[in-house]
C-alpha cells in the first residue's frame, strides 16, 4: 500500500495478560480507544474459539467506530472475515500465501527479528515490518536475542517501509527508540499496570500517546 504509515503508538491487546489480570479484551479495547489510539492489534496465542472470534468481532467494530485500524495477529482468515488488517510472525502463513486470502488494499505487517529476517521480509508483499526484541521481554516464551538501539539504527537503513519496533520497551525508553529510526513503538508489557483496572489501562495508554505524539509532530 504505496504511501502507508503507522501511528507511532501502536498498542497490543495481549488476551494472555488480560484474562490473567481479569478484564476482558472488549473492555480493554474499550479503554484504548477511548484513550485515542488509531490502531489496535488482538494478540491470541491460545486456541481461538468461536467465542473467542465474536469478541474479536466487537473489538473491530469498536475500532471501526473510533476511527482506528483493527489489526489480527497470525490469523489470515479471521482477518479476512472481520475486515481487519495481519500481522504475520516468521512461523505464520507466508506473505505471499496470505495475500491470496486477503483482498488487494489489504494492510499486512510481518515480524522480523534480524538482519537477514529484515531483508528478507523487505522483499516480501507486507505494508510494513516489525523488529524486536529491541529490550529484554516477559511477553514471549522463547524471545529471539534482543536487538538493542544500536543495532536498530543500522537495520533501519534496509527498508524505507514503516518500521515497528517491539519487545521490551517502555515510557522511560521510547525516545531513545524513537530516535534510533523506529516509526512505531509496538507496546505489550508497559501498557497494563498492575494491579489492572480499566480507568488504569485508559490512563496509561494517554500516557504513552502523550509520548509518541512528539515523535508524530516532527517534520519527515
Amino acid at each position: 500500500m504505496s504511501g502507508f504509515r503507522l501511528p507511532v503508538f501502536y498498542p497490543i491487546l495481549d488476551t494472555g495478560i488480560l484474562a490473567a489480570s481479569g478484564i476482558g479484551e472488549v473492555e480493554a479495547a474499550e479503554a484504548i480507544l477511548d484513550a485515542g489510539a488509531r490502531i489496535l492489534q488482538l494478540r491470541r496465542k491460545e486456541f481461538f474459539s468461536r467465542q473467542h472470534f465474536v469478541e474479536a468481532g466487537r473489538v473491530a467494530a469498536l475500532c471501526h467506530d473510533a476511527g482506528a485500524l483493527f489489526v489480527i495477529n497470525d490469523r489470515a482468515d479471521f482477518a479476512k472475515l472481520l475486515g481487519a488488517a495481519l500481522h504475520l510472525g516468521q512461523d505464520d502463513l507466508a506473505p505471499t500465501d496470505a495475500r491470496k486470502l486477503l483482498p488487494s488494499d489489504a494492510i499486512v505487517g510481518f515480524s522480523t527479528h534480524n538482519r537477514e529476517q529484515l531483508r528478507t521480509g523487505n522483499d516480501q508483499p507486507v505494508d510494513y515490518l516489525a523488529i524486536g526484541p529491541i529490550f529484554a521481554t516477559g511477553s514471549k516464551k522463547n524471545p529471539d536475542p534482543v536487538v538493542g538501539c544500536a543495532e536498530l539504527a543500522g537495520l533501519r537503513t534496509l527498508t524505507e517501509k514503516p518500521l515497528v519496533a517491539i519487545g521490551g520497551i517502555t515510557r522511560a525508553t521510547a525516545h531513545s527508540v524513537l530516535e534510533a529510526g523506529a516509526d512505531s513503538l509496538a507496546v505489550i508489557g508497559d501498557l497494563y499496570p498492575q494491579p489492572l483496572a480499566k480507568l488504569d489501562l485508559r490512563k496509561r495508554a494517554e500516557e504513552w500517546l502523550a509520548i509518541c505524539s512528539q515523535k508524530s509532530k516532527k517534520p519527515g
